[in-house]
C-alpha cells in the first residue's frame, strides 16, 4: 500500500509540475474572440533567497506581479516558491549571477519534482550543464526559494 501511495503522490507531483510550466495559448492577430486583453505592464522586479544567496527576477505579466505581491503580503501562503526557465545570460538587475529567469516563464509553486531543484550558486557554478543533466529543459525550481521583497527598477 505504501508503494502505491508513493507512486500516486509522485505522479501527482509530476502532473502539477507540468501544469505549472504550461503557458496559456497566445491569441493570433486575427483571433478577436479569444484575444487576451492584458495591458502592457512595466517590468517589475522581485528578489528571493534560497537561504544563502539572493536572486532578482523580472515580471512583465500583471497576473504574476499580483501573485508575487500576494505572496509578500501573506495573502498567498501555499504556492510561494519561485520557478522558471534559466536564460544563460546575465541581467544587469541580477548581479553577480551569470544567468536570469525568462520573465514569461516565472510561476510560483508549493511542490515540485527534485530534478529542477538547485541552489542559486550551484546553478551559477554549473551553468554549462543547465538544460542537460542539470535542470532538464532549463527549468529551475529552487525548493528553498522564498520571496523577500519587491525592488525598484534598477
Amino acid at each position: 500500500m505504501r508503494r502505491t501511495i508513493t507512486k500516486v503522490a509522485s505522479l501527482g507531483a509530476v502532473a502539477m509540475f507540468a501544469m505549472a510550466l504550461a503557458q496559456p495559448a497566445q491569441a493570433t492577430p486575427n483571433d478577436t474572440a479569444g484575444a487576451r486583453t492584458a495591458a502592457a505592464v512595466a517590468p517589475t522586479y522581485f528578489e528571493f533567497t534560497d537561504g544563502t544567496n539572493t536572486f532578482v527576477f523580472q515580471l512583465t505579466d500583471s497576473t504574476r506581479i499580483q501573485q508575487a505581491r500576494n505572496i509578500l503580503s501573506g495573502v498567498e501562503t501555499e504556492n510561494i516558491s519561485v520557478m522558471g526557465k534559466v536564460v544563460k545570460t546575465p541581467a544587469s538587475y541580477n548581479k553577480p549571477w551569470n544567468y536570469q529567469l525568462a520573465p514569461n516563464t516565472v510561476s510560483f509553486f508549493g511542490m515540485a519534482v527534485e530534478a529542477c531543484d538547485a541552489s542559486i550558486s550551484y546553478v551559477n557554478d554549473h551553468l554549462s550543464e543547465v538544460g542537460g543533466a542539470l535542470l532538464p529543459g532549463s527549468t529551475w525550481c529552487p525548493w528553498q526559494s522564498k520571496l523577500t521583497r519587491e525592488i525598484t527598477a534598477p
